[in-house]
This record gives structure tokens, sequence and C-alpha cells, in this order.
């Protein structure tokens, strides 16, 4: 049975995100997303006006007079979450851990999703995929796949993304829009990004912490890898220490989004320190751009 608390925190997410999902970024995501495919509609009669690249010349040769092949927008897509459970997600300083940021916005990207009728489904993985849920249409669905992420308690603690894209390309023969959300402290994925970029619709989006990229003067620090639980003592008052840190995390920010280039990946990024609405609808606006 699943715990009361649960239930509470799965309708707290639905009412903040429906909020804004039906405010903001509703339009937002049909504009993105828009002209996905196209689907074969009818034969008809050829028009004055029509594009003759449409001309259909197997039926005009047929009928002995020109016809054409009418295609309309292919709108109905299936939207898969991807979505690194890694004990590194346990962390955050600021109001929220990674990991709870990360709910919240595939809350929002689903309910997008079936607000103009499109397929959701779910992939959680760590060092190996732990949990999916095959897509379908519905609030109830969408309901179903925020509990699994609110109540998943994973198995490894470890994280393998190009064991997730894997899986994903195996069980989603289709082309889809992948949302691979994850920190991405993870190494060995590039050959995977660009097999998933060719076969899917691929955004990765990447949560961060503040205190991933600055440390604080704080004195003597033990750290533990909440992955491997290896430790190490630290003195956080070494300025040394600190900007070797922050140069360290910017080298390892800029080595993602180059790959993430390489592999023609979009990219959006999201920190728990900040609204990750307005990334959203940056990364919406600009994919309108591009297709418009």
């Amino acid at each position: 049975m699943i715990p009361k608390e649960i239930l509470q925190k799965v309708r707290r997410i639905e009412i903040k995100t429906q909020s804004i999902v039906n405010a903001i970024l509703s339009g937002e995501y049909k504009s993105a997303f828009r002209g996905q495919g196209m689907e074969f509609s009818e034969v008809r009669n050829y028009t004055e006006g029509d594009d003759i690249r449409s001309i259909d010349w197997n039926v005009t040769a047929r009928m002995g007079e020109p016809y054409i092949k009418k295609h309309v927008e292919e709108r109905e897509l299936t939207v898969m979450l991807v979505v690194d459970a890694s004990a590194s997600g346990d962390f955050g300083s600021v109001a929220k851990m990674k990991a709870e940021v990360a709910v919240e916005l595939c809350a929002v990207l689903a309910f997008s999703a079936i607000k103009n009728n499109d397929r959701v489904g779910l992939i959680v993985f760590t060092s190996e995929v732990e949990k999916y849920i095959p897509p379908k249409k519905g609030k109830n669905h969408v309901l179903r796949v925020i509990r699994e992420l609110l109540y998943f308690k994973p198995g490894k603690r470890g994280t393998d993304i190009a064991a997730a894209i894997g899986f994903l390309n195996r069980v989603q023969r289709k082309r889809s829009v992948a949302f691979l959300v994850s920190d991405f402290i993870a190494s060995d994925y590039e050959s995977a990004l660009r097999t998933v970029a060719r076969h899917h619709d691929c955004i990765a989006v990447s949560v961060a912490d503040p205190r991933e990229r600055q440390f604080p003067g704080v004195g003597l620090v033990e750290l533990e890898d909440p992955e491997t639980g290896e430790t190490l003592l630290v003195d956080a008052d070494s300025r040394e220490f600190r900007e070797g840190f922050a140069r360290e995390a910017a080298q390892r920010r800029d080595a993602l989004i180059a790959r993430l280039r390489g592999a023609r990946v979009d990219h959006i990024e999201i920190s728990t320190e900040a609204d990750y609405v307005e990334p959203v609808i940056r990364f919406f606006k600009r994919r309108e751009r591009m297709i418009s």
C-alpha cells in the first residue's frame, strides 16, 4: 500500500505543475514539438495551386488525370522520461534535493504532453534500468508516473546512462521525444548519445546544485561519494582547494556541453537554486524558432 504522505506529495505536485502547464507551458510545448512527422491522409484530384511535387504519378497514370497525395501533420507524439535515480540525486544545499527537482520537472513535462494528447512513458535507471512504464495517455497514467518516481527505492547506487539509452532504443522502436534527466555524474556514454540522437529526439536535462560548483569555506570536511561510498577529508578553508574545486566543476560542465553538442542532443540546464520553469520555456521557444 502506498503511504499517505506519498499520495499527498503527488497531489501537491499535481496542483503545482498543472497550474504551470495551464498558465504558461501548454502552447509553448505544442509549438516546440509540432511537425515531428507527417502521415498520409488521402489521394484527391489535382487543383490549380497544388504543389506539383505532391502528384501521385501511379494514380495519375491509372486515372488519366492528375491526382495528388495529401498528408497531414502527425501530431500525436510519444514522450519518454528517462530518469536517473542514482544516489547522487539525493543531494541539495538549497530548498530541494536534485531528485525532488527532477520529479517536479518530469511532472511538468508529462502534464504538458497529455494536454496535447501525447503518450508518456517512464524509464528509471541507476547502474541498470530498474523501472519501466510503457507509454500511455491520460491524467491517471501521469499521476502513476509521478507516484512511481516519488515512491521509487533504487536497488543500486551507481549511474549507467548508456544502459538506459540502450534500453530505450530496444523498447521504443518508433521515434519518440526522450527527456534524459540526470546530473550526468557518469562516464562512457558518448557513443550511446550519438546512437539515441539518430533514433529519437533526445533532450538532455542536467540537474545541478550550486554547491557542486562552488564550495563554501567551512573548515575541515569529510566528503563522501554517494555512489561509491569513498570518503575524502578536505580543508574547505583552503583557497587553493576551493579554486581547484570550482575549476574542475567548470571543466566538467564544459565537457558535458561539448559532449551533448557533438552528439547533436539538445540541452536544458536546471539548478536547485532557481526556478526550473524559465529554462524550459527558453528551450521550447528556441525549438519553435528552429522549426518555424
